[in-house]
C-alpha cells in the first residue's frame, strides 16, 4: 500500500508551526515560540510536574526538553526546583508571567483548531482525530517495543563484556 501520510503529517507539522508563530506574533505574544506554548500549555493544565511526567506529555526527550526548560527559565517563564517530598526530583514550575499568558495563547489554539477542521463536518473532524489518535497509538507501542529491545540488547552486552 503506498500512503503519503507521513509526508502530509511531516508537512502539516511544519505549516502548522509557521501559522501557530505569526498568530501568536499577531496577538503581540513574542515571550515564547509554538514550541515551548506546548511546554506551557502542559504545565497550565497541571503546574509543579516532574520532568519525566513533562516528557511524556510533551512527547519531547528528555535532553530536547531540558534545554527548552533552561531557556524558558531565562526568559522567566518557569522555575525548576527541588521536589520537598523527594529532593532528587525536580519539579518545573510556572511563573505568574506564564500564567497571564494562557488567555491569549489559548484564544491562538482556538484559531488554529478552526483552521485545522475549516471545511470539514463534525463527522469529518472527530473521524480524522480518531484515525490520528491509532497512529500515534502505533508508533507509541513501536517505539516501547524498540526502546525495549535496545535495553535488552544493552544488558546482554554488558554481560558479555564482563565475562
Amino acid at each position: 500500500m503506498v500512503t503519503r501520510t507521513g509526508f502530509l503529517i511531516t508537512q502539516i507539522k511544519q505549516v502548522q508551526g509557521r501559522v501557530f508563530q505569526r498568530l501568536l506574533e499577531r496577538c503581540g505574544i513574542d515571550a515564547f515560540n509554538g514550541a515551548q506554548g506546548h511546554i506551557l500549555y502542559v504545565l497550565w493544565q497541571e503546574d509543579k510536574v516532574p520532568i519525566a511526567t513533562l516528557s511524556r506529555k510533551t512527547g519531547l526527550a528528555k535532553n530536547t526538553l531540558t534545554a527548552m526548560l533552561a531557556h524558558m527559565e531565562a526568559q522567566g517563564l518557569l522555575v525548576r526546583k527541588a521536589n520537598p517530598a523527594d529532593g532528587r526530583q525536580v519539579l518545573v514550575a510556572l511563573t505568574e508571567e506564564a500564567r497571564e499568558l494562557q488567555g491569549p495563547y489559548e484564544r491562538v489554539s482556538e484559531e488554529m483548531n478552526a483552521l485545522f477542521y475549516q471545511g470539514l463536518t463534525q463527522a469529518d473532524a472527530a473521524l480524522l482525530d480518531s484515525l490520528l489518535d491509532k497512529v500515534l497509538l502505533n508508533l507509541e507501542e513501536c517505539e516501547a517495543r524498540l526502546k525495549k529491545s535496545t535495553e535488552k540488547r544493552g544488558e546482554s552486552d554488558h554481560g558479555k563484556s564482563n565475562r
